[in-house]
């Protein structure tokens, strides 16, 4: 919107204090930079100037006999001048600038001054003034102000000398103003010199252009001085002063003629004035400062100069200047105003009252600068002009920016400017939604504006016009500064729905702290929740009123027992209501609603307000019933209202009523067709004779009353709807009654306190707003006013969790981006890429989801598949969809120098590392949604399997970037990788990437989701369930990723099934050539030091570490390895077996458990102890033995040592024995070794247990199945021949038993356990080996 420019403030000097001329350097300062006799020289040049031109144009000539005597006065006091200026005495005077300028000034007021004495003496007197600017006194500048208001010259001058008068008037008047010492001018001076000013300007009309526009200047410059000073004066209007300042001398005939303005008691109001803003003038009196008094003359002339209305059909040019003049001196003054009561009543009355009129002119001049004013005052003013802003938005603005009500579209054109600049305003729209919107007694400005700025950027059945970008505009600047906001929030403000939970006065409730945004924050959501429940109730009472009584009932904003009052206040303040029903309830015959009209009645202030005005504000709320009775009962409440507020006007209340009633009379006379003779003024007056108590009311009142009614017609069928768009002089009486007691201006922050309210009225049309003028344009430039309009909103619903909004925005976007339609387009690459809207509607959608993807839902799908789209197109990076890896990650090809068996991208499988937040798209994915499952059988074409692969890979970014919502994710993940795992018999890339992903979501998740745990794990079972030339294929990089996945997650696996699982697949590559290096690897992670060893996970070790042990690939040292592995576990057995110990039952189990799998070690190592391989077979023995030998730290009872030498021992030595004798010695080396270990083992195991194993009942078995393996073991034949070692051990072994038995009592004579002589069974078979051993043992004394 065009507005006026500010005069540079250069142009406006500083008004400041004068300061007392105590020395006579002040005098002789000047424009020479303080040389008295420069200034002199100066003077006496600028009084020889206008000597010369006195001599030729004075009307009385000199004689030339007497020079002396016929010199005339104006003659003789410049050669004074010029003679005073040299001398010694006036240099060092005080007084010296008055005396220089008098001379001049006489000229000027001089009669017999021609024009061209005149003009010349203001041109002098003007270029002295500048020369001794700084020491001119206020007596000075104000003895100016004088000269000038009373300029004189002869009649019937030429034009241009006349104008060049004017001009040089104009510029003596601003010296004044500008000088420094212009603040003691007084306020008196100031309006003569702005009133003289005036007149010049008024005088030019007639004149020529130039003088025109300099008048105009000069009056503008002047108005700047004068409000300049405004922001530097104290508040308050003072008290009364001695200086009533009047804008008079001019033509009081002319139209404009100004008004003086009095207060109350009649005398005029100056400022007052404090001790500091006194000035001393060269006299030395001291003189008041122009201030309050002066500015109030001046701003209520100007606002005079609007009064009248007719003029704005016929001439624009003084309103418009006048509105110029104004919004200088608001500007000047700004907040400064609102110190005053008397310019801020101005302001608030008679400006705002001409501007609603000057507004709905046909100029759009006068509506641009009516705009900008209002902007101005919005600026400065708003918390004290409330209720004027709301009438100008719904009486100019919302009127004249739509075609609708015959406004032309240069109006239309202006009015959305001025919205626009005011949406700008970062706080605006948030101040009328809290100030308006959210205030039950007025108008949803805040919403009707959102609503005509979303229609007016609608381009429907047109081109696109800058009509519509305007309104783009505006609408952008609100969601702009919505999302500004957003950045200044510390927090996300925690609003709670508002219910109201029993009934409260809704016109009653008051804020408590409007200062503090806990109480007003919370008390106008409340404000607009009972405004929208009201207005709901309405909709009800137009269709039953009945039920809508009820309803507001139900919801607590009327109560359970209706009473006259609270009906009364629902019709009063509730718009929306059908006044047709209204008018009927209230003229209702029925006791209760004649209360409530009578209540009604009491909402209104008829105090110090005409009988007419009163009476067209109460029949403008409803329509006045047709009934006679009805007519009556109104008509009586309203009447006893009236009488009550204003008996000083009648006799009693009667004559009220019948006043009012012979009104209704008169506007049907007058204004019904029908009617053909019209009721005269004498008619009228005669009608109403001794109605006032028996006396005749005042002739003028009903005269007034007449040509009121004439004039304007009282409405009896009100308008419907939401209020009005004109403002009648009544409309505006009952406004200024209502600012006085609205409730408080509250002025917007920079908090999103109230943005989510707000933006979930205007979302939808804005986004369908922005969406039609980006289909529309062709423009870069609005294309990117859009995206920043997109971007804005997404912005806005994310942090407000509005994510049904934020789906409808991406789903408009996705339209833009053309990807969903190509396969229409020959080249779409091309086509693309040529399509800048397309482009930059990608780039939105993408930088949405990338930010704000946490809160789309079901736009997921959409992005979806403009991300699959672009990557059939080939337009995607590689990394889009695996953004979720470290960037520090190795690739698997990598990854022990083996390149990764794949025909994809290596990029595709990168190896996992440390989890990390990820800033790219599929980092921002928010859920999964509905993602098609791939059918049963692989994708036939390369086309499909790509995509299969693509939406995979998204799939497991997805999963690894929502980790806090994998529950939610889950079940279908593992349903479509379990969908393609079961389904490939092939290695492709589909299921490389599905196995591989599958590792990779538990790598990552394992850590954050321990209830989560056992699923994931168990999901791993999918591998094992691979066809083999799948599992062939992948099994090398199956193995390294599940060993990374032990290495960093083998403290957060827990559970049996877990452990099976993962030591499973391990497990299985004990005889994969590639794989079992690294799979042995990890089982020694694990195993090592019992570092991840558990009661858990022991058995499934024990059982890998033996499947590693007896594998044939690989060296042999890995499983000799395998096996130290396996007798060391046995102190992790014996660990835990010291940490259970108790009584308790829990302590039992675990004790009964520990003891399962030592025997389970024992198994394992005895199959081991069998095997083919030399190094190995005698490697297990030896661990068998260290695991027997060491058990006194495991809490075994006696019994199960009985099952270990039937199950291990003995089984082990038979074992041993059949494969000596009947397996080739080629396939079993040196089986003599292993036999002579097996027995060292043997007895070394039953010696250090015989103290247990004595106990058992079964002890004499053992002992002779010891005995029975000693016997068999010595007749061995090795290659054909007896064993030499074990011919010569075994005795050895034997003698020392028995010498143990022998020391301990257990083998002694007569000794019988379970019924058998053991003396007798044992000597049997000893003898069988060593006939000697006996005597050796047992002396022949023994």
């Amino acid at each position: 919107m065009g507005r006026p420019r500010m005069p540079c403030a250069a142009g406006i000097n500083p008004i400041t204090e004068e300061p007392p001329h105590s020395s006579t350097s002040g005098a002789a300062a000047g424009g020479d930079g303080g040389d008295p006799a420069g200034l002199a020289c100066a003077i006496s040049a600028k009084a020889s100037a206008v000597l010369a031109v006195m001599r030729r144009s004075l009307r009385h000539p000199r004689s030339a006999a007497d020079d002396a005597a016929a010199d005339h006065p104006l003659v003789s006091s410049l050669k004074v001048l010029r003679r005073l200026v040299f001398t010694t005495a006036a240099a060092a005077s005080p007084s010296l600038p008055v005396a220089a300028l008098r001379p001049f000034l006489d000229a000027v007021r001089s009669e017999d001054a021609g024009a061209a004495v005149t003009s010349a003496s203001l041109a002098a007197l003007h270029e002295v003034m500048v020369l001794m600017e700084p020491s001119l006194p206020g007596a000075a500048l104000r003895e100016v102000v004088d000269a000038v208001a009373s300029c004189r010259f002869e009649a019937g001058a030429k034009a241009a000398a006349e104008e060049a008068v004017l001009m040089q008037m104009l510029q003596v008047l601003l010296a004044c103003l500008r000088a420094p010492a212009a603040a003691a001018l007084g306020d008196q001076h100031v309006c003569t010199a702005v009133n003289t000013c005036f007149r010049v300007v008024h005088q030019a009309a007639a004149k020529g252009e130039l003088l025109q526009r300099f008048s105009r200047h000069a009056m503008h410059e002047l108005i700047q001085c004068v409000f300049a000073r405004l922001p530097h004066i104290g508040s308050g209007d003072g008290g009364d002063g001695s200086v009533k300042p009047e804008m008079g001398g001019m033509d009081k005939s002319h139209p404009f003629g100004i008004k003086q303005m009095e207060n109350g008691n009649g005398s005029y109001a100056s400022e007052e004035v404090t001790s500091d803003e006194n000035s001393v003038d060269g006299s030395g009196l001291v003189v008041e400062l122009y201030g309050i008094p002066c500015m109030v003359e001046i701003f209520h002339f100007l606002c005079s100069l609007l009064n009248v209305v007719e003029q704005i059909r016929v001439d624009e040019d003084l309103p418009l200047f006048a509105l110029k003049l104004i919004n200088s001196a608001i500007k000047l003054g700004g907040s400064s105003i609102q110190k005053h009561t008397k310019l801020l009543s101005l302001v608030q009355d008679e400006l705002f009252r001409n501007m609603m009129h000057f507004g709905l002119s046909g100029s759009p001049l006068i509506l641009s600068m009516v705009c900008s004013i209002v902007l101005n005052l919005y600026h400065h003013l708003r918390n004290e002009l409330k209720l004027q802003l709301e009438a100008f938005f719904s009486c100019i603005i919302l009127r004249l920016a739509q075609p609708r009500f015959g406004a032309t579209y240069h109006q239309q054109e202006v009015a959305m400017e001025a919205l626009v600049d005011f949406c700008q305003q970062k706080n605006f729209m948030m101040e009328l939604y809290a100030n308006l919107d959210c205030d039950i007694t007025c108008r949803n400005v805040f919403e009707e504006l959102a609503n005509l700025l979303s229609k007016s950027a609608f381009p429907i059945n047109c081109p696109l016009s800058s009509m519509h970008i305007l309104a783009l505009e505006g609408l952008i600047s609100v969601i702009q500064g919505m999302a500004d906001r957003i950045g200044n929030a510390t927090s996300r403000p925690e609003l709670m729905p508002v219910e109201l939970d029993e009934y409260t006065p809704f016109w009653a409730v008051k804020c408590e702290n409007f200062s503090d945004p806990q109480h007003w924050v919370k008390f106008v959501r409340q404000r607009k929740y009972v405004k929208r429940r009201l207005m709901i109730g309405a909709d009800h009472f137009n269709r039953d009123p009945k039920k809508g009584l009820e309803f507001l009932q139900g919801t607590h904003l009327l109560p359970e027992k209706l009473d006259p009052q609270s009906v009364a206040c629902f019709f009063r303040y509730t718009a929306g209501l059908d006044k047709n029903l209204v008018g009927d309830f209230l003229g209702n015959h029925d006791e209760f609603c004649v209360q409530v009209l009578h209540e009604f009645a009491q909402t209104f202030d008829f105090q110090e307000m005409n009988l007419d005005t009163a009476l067209r504000l109460f029949l403008e709320t409803f329509r006045l019933p047709g009934e006679s009775q009805k007519i009556q009962r109104v008509l009586e409440a309203f009447s006893d209202r009236y009488y009550e507020q204003s008996s000083q006007a009648f006799a009693n209340k009667d004559t009220a009523l019948l006043l009012a009633y012979s009104i209704i009379m008169l506007n049907t006379d007058q204004h019904n067709m029908q009617v053909k003779k019209k009721m005269t003024e004498e008619d009228f007056i005669k009608n109403n004779r001794n109605i006032n108590g028996g006396s005749d009311l005042p002739r003028e009142m009903l005269s007034e009353l007449y040509h009121s009614i004439c004039q304007n017609e009282i409405k009896t069928t009100p308008e419907q709807g939401m209020g009005y768009f004109e403002m009648s002089p009544s409309r505006w009486i009952d406004l200024m009654r209502k600012s006085k007691s609205t409730s408080l201006y509250i002025v917007g922050d920079s908090q999103p306190f109230l943005d989510h309210d707000m933006f979930a009225i205007m979302s939808g049309p804005t986004i369908a707003a922005i969406a039609v003028v980006f289909d529309h344009s062709e423009r870069e430039e609005v294309l990117l006013t859009c995206v920043d309009g997109f971007l804005g909103v997404a912005k806005i619903s994310a942090f407000h969790h509005l994510e049904d909004v934020l789906d409808d925005l991406v789903v408009s976007l996705c339209k833009f981006t053309t990807l969903l339609n190509t396969s229409l387009v020959e080249e779409p690459v091309t086509a693309f890429g040529d399509d800048l809207k397309a482009r930059l509607a990608t780039e939105t959608l993408f930088t949405i989801a990338n930010r704000y993807g946490d809160y789309i839902r079901t736009g997921w799908r959409n992005i979806l598949d403009c991300i699959l789209r672009l990557h059939k197109l080939g337009l995607l990076p590689a990394r889009v969809a695996s953004d979720a890896t470290d960037d520090s990650e190795v690739s698997p090809e990598t990854v022990h120098g083996k390149p990764t068996p794949s025909s994809i991208s290596t990029s595709h499988i990168p190896v996992m590392g440390t989890p990390r937040k990820s800033s790219g798209l599929m980092g921002r994915f928010s859920q999964l949604l509905s993602l098609d499952r791939r059918p049963q059988k692989v994708a036939s074409s390369p086309d499909d399997e790509d995509t299969a692969v693509f939406c995979l890979e998204l799939l497991i970014a997805i999963t690894l970037n929502n980790r806090d919502r994998i529950v939610l994710l889950w079940q279908g993940v593992y349903e479509h990788i379990a969908n393609i795992v079961q389904s490939t018999v092939m290695p492709c890339a589909l299921v490389e990437k599905a196995i591989f992903g599958l590792l990779r979501i538990c790598q990552r998740l394992l850590p954050y989701k321990e209830n989560l745990a056992d699923e994931l794990l168990r999901s791993l079972q999918l591998v094992l369930k691979l066809d083999a030339r799948v599992a062939d294929a992948y099994c090398d990089n199956i193995t390294q990723e599940v060993a990374h996945l032990v290495k960093a997650n083998a403290g957060h696996i827990k559970s049996q099934m877990g452990w099976r699982t993962v030591v499973l697949l391990l497990s299985i590559t004990a005889r994969h050539p590639d794989a079992s290096e690294v799979g042995f690897e990890a089982i020694m992670y694990i195993m090592s030091e019992g570092a991840h060893l558990s009661l858990s996970n022991y058995a499934f070790c024990i059982e890998a570490s033996r499947q590693f042990a007896e594998s044939r690939v690989g060296l042999i040292d890995r499983s000799i390895r395998a096996l130290d592995l396996m007798a060391d576990s046995a102190n992790s057995l014996a660990r835990w077996s010291q940490e259970t110990k108790g009584t308790s039952e829990e302590a039992e189990k675990g004790l009964e458990a520990i003891r399962e799998m030592w025997l389970k070690l024992l198994q394992a190592l005895k199959k081991l102890s069998l095997d083919q391989r030399e190094e190995v077979r005698n490697h297990a023995l030896s661990s068998l033995q260290q695991c027997l030998t060491a058990t006194e730290r495991v809490c075994l009872q006696s019994a199960p040592w009985s099952h270990a030498f039937d199950l291990i021992i003995f089984t082990l030595l038979d074992d041993l024995l059949e494969i000596s004798q009947n397996h080739s010695q080629k396939d079993y080396r040196n089986m003599e070794g292993s036999l002579v270990l097996a027995m060292k083992l043997a007895a070394k195991v039953y010696l250090q247990l015989l103290p247990d194993l004595f106990g058992l009942s079964s002890f004499c078995k053992l002992w002779l199945g010891v005995l029975s393996r000693m016997e068999k073991y010595i007749k061995v034949k090795v290659r054909g021949k007896r064993s030499d070692k074990l011919h010569e051990l075994i005795p050895e072994l034997l003698k020392s038993i028995l010498v143990v038995m022998k020391n301990r009592g257990i083998l002694a004579k007569r000794s019988t356990i379970g019924g058998d002589s053991l003396w007798e069974l044992t000597w049997l078979h000893v003898n069988n080996i060593s006939t000697t051993l006996q005597s050796d043992v047992f002396s022949s004394q023994e």
